[in-house]
């Protein structure tokens, strides 16, 4: 799935059977390990061995586990770049909203001819900024009311 593609929730069935893999190879994720062997059947029930690396494995686990809560699921690599909409798809902003707080600074971007992209992760740095910074406002407003109503 690249990032242009539409997501989709899972179905009943997909959040089924994402659930008992999600168990299943968890089960045997030994994280202490570089790599894992797994087999997989094909159409004809003939198996392959494979190797795959402990890591991608439990990002699978993560990804399945998602599924099994009926979540529909994205991958986007660290280093992607993303247009203004993509971006402010995963702010859940409106575009010229982000466009705005790019031309302000608020977020890193470069230009690629006429067009702006901000990379995932100067967009995933801003998001954790602001956050930290909503939750420190929540922690403040809890103190003061707290101060003025003690029982509360």
């Amino acid at each position: 799935m690249t990032i242009k593609d539409k997501l989709t929730l899972p179905t009943a069935e997909e959040i089924a059977i994402a659930q008992e893999c999600s168990r299943e190879i968890s089960a045997y994720l030994e994280t202490g390990t570089e790599s894992q062997q797994i087999d997989i059947s094909s159409k004809d029930g003939e198996k392959h061995a494979l190797s795959i690396p402990t890591r991608a494995l439990s990002l699978l686990v993560d990804i399945l586990a998602q599924l099994g809560q009926g979540n529909a699921v994205k991958i986007i690599p660290i280093h992607a770049e993303l247009t203004t909409q993509e971006a402010a798809d995963i702010l859940n902003v409106s575009r010229p909203y982000l466009v705005r707080m790019l031309d302000q600074g608020d977020i890193p971007h470069h230009k690629v001819g006429r067009h702006r992209r901000v990379r995932y992760q100067d967009l995933m740095d801003y998001k954790a900024a602001v956050d930290a910074k909503r939750l420190s406002a929540l922690d403040e407003l809890s103190a003061l009311s707290q101060m003025h109503d003690p029982e509360y």
